[in-house]
């Protein structure tokens, strides 16, 4: 049986998964860690996957696909070199330039309209705005703007080509119309070379580093959401709900979503149709700081947070410790509220900083289910998914049953069934029984801790509001 590979370029690492693709059973993996920072050249992420490489990772492997972070902007000059280092979708330096965008196409209605998503500072083409207004010496060499994935298939390939996953999130493509190189222009002031946008399941020659990938295929690869989908291949009523750096809850559908008000990105998935996807900034990182605070491990930390009572006593957690992007509060600070003589201990606080997350996660999915999305059962994935009080809270805020599939790399997988796709030639990608066999927590609902989070959001006055 073939093997192929899915690679998946976070934020905070590279992570490679080897699989037979005919059912998608792990034959090895590994791993190399990113730099922390909103930031980063390109080629640190290169020198991470040859070095989760090294040993022959990939030398018996028939084909590739790579995925990786949304909405990160490359630009490269006229020789393709890479003018500035990236910045990534969690740099919020943009801002000022998404309500600019905004204002000047006529307000998010006619956003929603034109590419399926109103425009958030983690968007490419509010980067190439700023980037315009603040480094024009950088914006006078760009000649071509591309996504992280975008960038990495490149090196393998040679050209530069995306899928519409990707594509969509980038402020100008429309995933039912394609580019809206006026909306660039709008952005930039002028055009610039955008990368081709491949089929779901094409194959792209390899015709460099063979060294590193001595196969013959490579796939045209997508962003990490949609990688994720394509790995547990959610059926109608599904959520996805994936708590890694960023929080994100996403359904596959085949109806073209489209949300005014900017809380629902109108993407495409890796298939054909569409990921109607809510992203929040704050998610693992969250109960890693509290964790860190309370200079406790995972096990411990868990522990504590499950010795506390539901509602924590009424300490509440805005958990904005990074801006937010749901709701639109770039400059937003966290906020730890209800602290009293009493509940000020180490279970609460676990309890609180678990709860809060959550219940930012818990708007994500009703804001889906607002919109007509059928909503009937959570699948929760990534690494925040391993925690044992989230996955016995998550039932309780996001009041419906919760799946956690087995632990797995499911971006780096999503991309490795991509390329057993590709290498099918077939119409549809392989079944590789993506969630057999998930646990399955159950609680019942627990609507005044959501009750007090909302209350609590509502009474703070933030900055950038």
């Amino acid at each position: 049986m073939p093997l192929v590979a899915g690679i998946d370029s976070s934020t905070q690492s590279t992570k490679i998964v080897v699989c037979h693709a005919g059912d998608g059973t792990l034959v090895r993996q590994a791993q190399a860690p990113h730099p922390d920072g909103t930031e980063i050249h390109p080629d640190t992420w290169w020198q991470a996957l040859t070095q989760a490489c090294a040993g022959g990772l990939l030398e018996d492997v028939a084909a590739i696909s790579v995925a990786a972070q949304q909405h990160g902007m490359i630009v490269l000059d006229e020789d393709d070199r890479v003018i500035r280092p990236s910045l990534l979708w969690n740099d919020t330096r943009s801002a000022q330039a998404t309500e600019e965008l905004i204002a000047e196409l006529g307000g998010p209605a006619m956003w929603a309209e034109a590419v399926g998503s109103v425009p958030a500072p983690s968007f490419t083409v509010t980067k190439l705005r700023w980037l315009a207004d603040t480094e024009p010496e950088h914006a006078r060499r760009a000649q071509t703007v591309l996504l992280p994935h975008d960038w990495i298939t490149k090196q393998f390939t040679g050209v530069a080509v995306t899928d519409r996953g990707d594509a969509s999130g980038t402020g100008y493509y429309s995933a039912s119309e394609g580019y809206r190189p006026d909306l660039i222009r709008m952005a930039f002031g002028r055009e610039l070379s955008v990368p081709r946008v491949a089929a779901p399941s094409e194959s792209l020659p390899r015709r460099h580093h063979r060294d590193l990938f001595p196969g013959d295929l490579v796939a045209a690869g997508t962003g990490d959401n949609m990688a994720a989908a394509l790995a547990v291949d959610p059926q109608p009523g599904d959520i996805v709900v994936s708590i890694g750096t960023s929080g994100t809850a996403f359904a596959a559908t085949g109806a073209v979503p489209s949300d005014p008000s900017g809380t629902i990105a109108g993407f495409a998935d890796a298939t054909g149709q569409y990921l109607p996807l809510v992203c929040t900034l704050n998610a693992a990182r969250v109960p890693e700081v509290a964790s860190a605070l309370l200079g406790t491990r995972r096990a411990e930390f868990d522990r504590l947070a499950l010795q506390a009572k539901p509602g924590a006593q009424g300490l509440t957690l805005l958990p904005y410790l990074a801006g937010e992007r749901t709701p639109n509060l770039p400059q937003a600070t966290g906020h730890l509220a209800g602290v009293t003589t009493d509940n000020l201990t180490p279970q609460n606080l676990a309890r609180a900083f678990c709860e809060g997350m959550l219940c930012g996660l818990a708007d994500a999915v009703d804001a889906l289910g607002d919109h007509g999305v059928p909503v009937e059962r959570i699948l929760l994935i990534g690494g925040g998914a391993r925690s044992v009080a989230l996955r016995t809270i998550a039932p309780q805020i996001l009041q419906r049953p919760v799946l956690v599939p087995e632990d797995r790399e499911y971006v780096a997988v999503g991309a490795a069934r991509q390329a057993a796709w590709a290498l099918a030639g077939s119409d549809r990608p392989p079944d590789w029984g993506s969630i057999r066999g998930a646990e399955v927590h159950e609680a019942d609902p627990l609507p005044h801790i959501r009750e007090r989070y909302a209350a609590t959001r509502a009474s703070v006055t933030f900055a950038n509001r």
